[in-house]
């Protein structure tokens, strides 16, 4: 009798137990915090071609659910813009990836390279703190304006400086195991061919944005992955 009143027991107990256990994991979502200046934001694109709502909706078709993506950026931002705005937006959550792209105001603006070396330092540091890890962090170079039609009239120059600033930026990702994703070279190879640029005929278009996000997709499956 025991052992009969014992079966019915666990026969009722242990079905609501699994039930509980199932109702219990919840779907993976992800935070992305995306950093930077008018490339981040895609100035003269619309809202959704913005390239990391693009990555957002490339990842979603591959079963990665991202329900918050923050934009700390604004175009003619500099590092040090960056940086104020990020102190004013504190606290801020904490994010599951975060992006950085940043200095081509620097450089247009003449600002010393020591600012941005100094600032890009401490921006990088503030965004691991953010994704609770350098292995949540990727940072993106900056495209070379220099073949746009604003640019044209000092394209060499431009071109050189940016590989400085992106040669740096490399340097301090390699050193800090962070992915620095080259889009600068689709820039240069699509220049302001067709459909390379928005109407402003400075900023990329959402095709230039799509084909960075082909570059970003792969790094981001492998940080998310983790």
């Amino acid at each position: 009798m025991r052992l009969l009143l014992l079966g019915l027991i666990l026969g009722i107990a242990m079905p609501s137990c699994e039930q509980s256990v199932e109702g219990s994991l919840p779907m993976t979502s992800y935070r992305y915090l995306a950093l930077g200046d008018s490339y981040t934001i895609g100035q003269g694109v619309e809202y959704e071609a913005r390239w990391p709502g693009q990555l957002v909706d490339s990842l979603a078709a591959r079963g990665f659910t991202v329900d918050s993506l923050k934009y700390i950026a604004q175009t003619g931002w500099t590092t040090t813009d960056l940086q104020n705005a990020i102190d004013n937006s504190l606290p801020l959550e904490d994010f599951d990836m975060v992006s950085l792209l940043i200095g081509v105001n620097n450089q247009f603006q003449s600002i010393p390279f020591e600012v941005y070396e100094q600032e890009f330092d401490s921006l990088l540091s503030q965004a691991i703190a953010f994704a609770g890890g350098s292995d949540q962090v990727f940072v993106v170079s900056i495209p070379d304006y220099g073949v746009t039609p604003f640019g044209s009239g000092n394209a060499q120059q431009i071109g050189e400086q940016i590989d400085m600033y992106n040669a740096y930026a490399l340097q301090v990702c390699t050193d800090r195991g962070i992915p620095f994703i080259d889009i600068t070279t689709i820039s240069r190879q699509l220049g302001d061919g067709p459909d390379a640029l928005a109407p402003d005929n400075l900023h990329p278009s959402r095709f230039q944005y799509s084909l960075w996000v082909e570059e970003v997709l792969p790094v981001v499956e492998v940080i998310l992955g983790k």
